[in-house]
């Protein structure tokens, strides 16, 4: 059998008649009632000492209408529970710490393990594996600080594995029950006991699950326990406490250089939360790469900063000390000197370079391995963690309660010939419309607060401008805060105050929205909230990136016929530099502040809800009351918590791929930020979080696609900000089509790249109200001058420039869309040595299973007819025959 089991076909194992454990445990009710004291406050068994704790229920007296109700359900509910074959102990109230919690403690005994393993299809060992683990890298003893002791990285020996069946229980390595399912297995076992549990009928409908008690409190939590305290080792008769192993060599700070114990967090949380760890540090991994060849060309741009020729020419005295620019603004703004934009000349040059377009090409190719190695880390784990074969979690496909009982309609399921419930499309129609129309709504929000911060951005740079101009005591302040950069400054950190901010109510309204959907399952809930909160977020995180890179000073116009938003600001316009270092500091503050602000909030928020709990207890230290007691006053994970840890790392794969052009230290940031993320996730999981259920998956689900789709319009993206923000086509087409110096080549691009414009041109409302006694202003454009018969109509270099800027948007996505298919045709999704293994691991299965089949099968004959027997012998000689045939 598999997981695609019914939940109605559960009910099969639910008997009437009561169980000899039921009795036992009465018994052992009576005759234990006074030795609590005597057990160990960590003690993660029942009282008999032998029974193993595997599941958690808790609940308050309720003293509401509904208290006679939640009663029987409870009852009902704790009765089918013992039919099922679950032994339940109870702590009444008054053992508890705070004087008020009951807790129900589950423990499942041999019978029940084997007949769910069966049911869900689990594999379990049936023979060491003879395969030996992968060979060592070239070098690999260099990275001996890094490495985890062998015991740790590997806690158990690999094993061939078949589906466990109750009936060939002597084919397994059963040495002793009590430790033959490991614990993730047994509470993954539990939950789908009581996942799919009844609890009574209701409004002709039969209830039924533990989420629907727990969203109507009839249950206040239910959660698996901790192996024990995460600062020291277990002690007899608890079995080895994982959780201290986690802590010892993973979640500690101290321990951010060494690679992550995978088997071990796959065993204590499961496959789910394990795969997010391995595509976590895999992505870390990989970012080194790209950490170290940005870093080079930052290195680059630094040692070249001084002897580029265009900030050379900005600084000199002579030149940009002698080139009169054109106000900024109008009528606050004076005329101002090229020179004074020095420094930020030079800071621009550190990402504006050569360098920059090979880094983008780079970018381009390094996303396409990354995503191809990815698969086959994927595919390796897929074998090593016994997934070749896996189905969906049945859990993600079950129907959601609040989908029956919105359902007024049935319809027969053409797979199960069993009557679901049904929601005709004509009921969800309002509800859709809803959705798409309040996702449009705050997307509109968001470019609406994007316009108000510009707005804000115009409206402060005169006064800026002009407060700088007239303060003498900021003359030494402007050589590097100029105005255009104190306004990027400032301009770039309310609109991360803002993102914050609108990104804290969408995710309220996102959930509830997709609530008001009423998807069928669990499955199609996440998919709809993850559609939802990704468009946001991608709006909400990028669009004023978007803004500096595409639009900021592509519509200005020129001195006397500027643009204006609503009439009435004067577009804003680049530096003489380009708008790339806009980009870069628009990039590092977003980028920069939501790392730090997430990191701060995972590590404190938990935390402090965890002590506040404790406050309100009777002691404040934890080592005075009983492990579920414990563990009930942590915080819970949450069926959404890998969700929002997904999301924020691909909202940060796409600050490092989308605008990586204009900023070769995001990859840098980022390694350090996921450095420092793994041990964060770490610390909080297994110190902060009750232990969340243990669930299977195969890969990362739609993140993977998302992924690919960032990939696409990251080359795209790139190849735009190279062209159209960076200032180095310009430059190219200046040194190979307009350049009169062989020598120096780029000599005489500053003045180029500069129009005139006559200053009686300039309208009286726009004109500063001093005169001066020069005639002219420089402007950045390629327009005619004023003696030209096309006066300030663009010019022909302008179309140059435009021709080149597009041939090299083609050039480049072709080019790296050209090598990421050969890549993506030449890397394999599964490796050579993981087919092999496959392949090895289902002949030894087979095998196994055939020879046990056949001895069993002896064994029963001996005492049969001597035909009966020669005939089965020569079917199996004919059988073994065609085997050594093929």
């Amino acid at each position: 059998m598999n997981e695609s089991l019914s939940s109605r076909e559960t009910s099969f194992l639910i008997t009437e008649e009561p169980t000899p454990a039921k009795r036992y445990n009465l018994f052992l009710k009576r005759r234990l009632m006074f030795q609590k004291d005597k057990q160990s406050k960590d003690s993660i068994f029942f009282r008999d000492g032998i029974r193993q704790i595997d599941f958690v229920l808790s609940y308050v007296d309720d003293i509401k209408k509904e208290a006679e109700v939640k009663a029987e359900r409870r009852k009902e509910f704790e009765q089918n529970l013992r039919k099922t074959g679950l032994e339940l102990e109870i702590e009444d109230k008054t053992n508890s710490e705070d004087g008020r919690t009951y807790f129900v403690k589950i423990h499942a005994p041999w019978e029940v393990l084997v007949t769910y393993a069966e049911v869900l299809g689990i594999k379990m060992p049936i023979k060491e594996s003879d395969i030996p683990r992968p060979e060592k890298i070239p070098f690999s003893f260099l990275l001996g600080p890094l490495k985890l002791a062998r015991n740790v990285k590997h806690p158990h020996p690999e094993y061939f594995t078949a589906q466990f069946s109750r009936h060939r229980q002597e084919l397994f390595l059963i040495d002793d029950q009590s430790s033959f399912f490991p614990s993730s297995t047994r509470n993954r076992i539990v939950y789908y006991i009581l996942s799919r549990c009844p609890f009574g009928i209701e409004d002709g409908k039969k209830r039924f699950g533990i989420e629907r008690l727990l969203n109507s409190n009839t249950y206040s939590s239910a959660y698996p326990l901790h192996d024990g305290q995460y600062w020291k080792p277990a002690e007899p008769p608890n079995p080895v406490n994982e959780r201290y192993i986690l802590f010892q060599n993973w979640a500690r700070f101290s321990y951010f250089y060494k690679e992550q114990p995978l088997d071990l967090i796959r065993n204590y949380y499961g496959e789910k939360i394990g795969m997010y760890f391995v595509f976590l540090g895999f992505y870390t991994e990989m970012l080194f790469l790209a950490a170290v060849v940005g870093l080079a060309c930052f290195v680059y741009g630094l040692l070249s900063m001084h002897s580029t020729t265009s900030s050379s020419e900005i600084c000199d005295p002579k030149i940009g000390g002698q080139i009169i620019m054109c106000p900024l603004c109008d009528s606050t703004c004076d005329y101002w000197r090229l020179n004074s934009t020095c420094l930020a000349s030079k800071f621009s040059h550190l990402f504006d370079n050569e360098s920059t377009v090979f880094f983008a090409i780079f970018m381009g190719i390094w996303v396409t391995l990354f995503l191809e190695f990815w698969k086959q880390r994927q595919a390796r784990l897929e074998y090593e963690w016994d997934l070749v074969d896996f189905e969906e979690e049945q859990q993600q496909l079950q129907l959601r309660p609040e989908f029956e009982a919105m359902c007024k309609h049935k319809k027969m399921n053409p797979v199960t010939k069993e009557l679901e419930p049904y929601m005709p499309l004509y009921s969800r129609i309002p509800w859709y419309f809803l959705s798409g129309a309040t996702v449009t709504l705050w997307m509109s929000l968001v470019i609406a607060c994007m316009v108000a911060v510009i707005v804000y951005r115009l409206s402060v740079f005169a006064t800026f401008s002009s407060f700088m101009e007239s303060d003498a005591s900021l003359k030494h302040v402007k050589s590097f805060l100029t105005p255009q950069i104190t306004t990027s400054l400032t301009g770039s950190c309310l609109n991360f105050i803002v993102i914050l901010i609108l990104n804290f109510f969408y995710e309220k309204i996102s959930a509830w929205i997709t609530k008001m959907e009423i998807p069928r399952t669990y499955q199609e809930y996440e998919s709809s909230l993850t559609l939802k909160m990704f468009l946001f977020q991608f709006v909400n995180f990028y669009s004023s990136c978007f803004y500096v890179a595409f639009f900021k000073g592509k519509i200005v116009g020129y001195p006397g016929k500027y643009t204006y938003l609503f009439n009435v600001w004067r577009s804003e316009e680049c530096d003489p530099g380009g708008c790339l270092i806009e980009l870069t500091t628009q990039l590092t503050i977003i980028m920069t502040g939501k790392q730090l602000f997430g990191n701060i909030k995972e590590a404190i928020y938990p935390l402090v809800l965890n002590w506040w709990r404790r406050r309100k207890a009777r002691t404040n230290s934890e080592k005075l009351y009983s492990r579920w007691e414990q563990d009930h006053d942590l915080e819970t994970f949450g069926s959404l918590g890998l969700f929002y840890e997904y999301l924020e790392t691909v909202i940060q794969f796409g600050f490092v791929t989308l605008f990586v052009a204009s900023f070769p230290l995001a990859p840098l940031l980022a390694l350090l930020n996921n450095v420092i993320e793994i041990r964060v996730d770490a610390w909080k999981l297994t110190t902060q979080y009750r232990r969340p259920v243990a669930a299977k998956a195969h890969s990362i689900g739609v993140w993977q696609d998302i992924l690919y789709g960032m990939t696409v319009i990251s080359v795209a993206s790139n190849a735009f900000i190279v062209a159209f923000t960076s200032d180095i086509i310009p430059r190219l087409v200046y040194y190979y089509a307009y350049s009169t110096n062989s020598s120096e080549p780029l000599k005489g691009y500053v003045n180029n790249s500069l129009s005139i414009f006559l200053i009686d041109d300039l309208p009286n409302r726009t004109a500063p109200s001093e005169r001066r006694d020069f005639t002219t202003c420089r402007y950045r454009d390629y327009r005619y001058p004023p003696d030209h018969e096309l006066k300030y109509f663009h010019n022909m270099q302008f179309w140059h420039v435009l021709a080149a800027k597009m041939t090299f948007i083609i050039v480049m996505e072709h080019v790296v869309f050209l090598v990421k298919f050969l890549l993506a045709w030449m890397i394999p999704d599964v490796s050579k040595d993981v087919l092999e293994r496959i392949k090895r691991e289902k002949l030894m299965t087979i095998k196994i299973l055939h020879d046990f089949e056949l001895k069993k099968l002896k064994e029963n004959l001996r005492d049969g007819s001597n035909d009966f027997a020669k005939e089965v012998m020569i079917q199996e000689n004919k059988a073994q025959l065609a085997k050594s045939t093929i």
